[in-house]
């Protein structure tokens, strides 16, 4: 199955994006609650992410 694939890619990736432009805002001295902000983001990303591989790893069958 095609989205087997892309799914979890697209979390993952949703993750990394959140998780280098909290890293780009810190190092450039950026607004503190902007990170906050971004670390709340990339916890919740990150659990969905989790949720979209272990359910694409049970309907395979994994």
């Amino acid at each position: 199955m095609m989205t087997s694939g892309i799914l979890p890619g697209i979390a993952v990736g949703a993750v990394v994006v959140v998780l280098l432009l909290g890293l780009f805002n810190m190092l450039r001295g950026g607004d503190p609650n902007l990170s906050q902000k971004l670390m709340r983001w990339r916890v919740i990303l990150q659990f969905f992410a989790i949720i979209v591989v272990l359910a694409v790893l049970w309907f395979r069958g994994g």
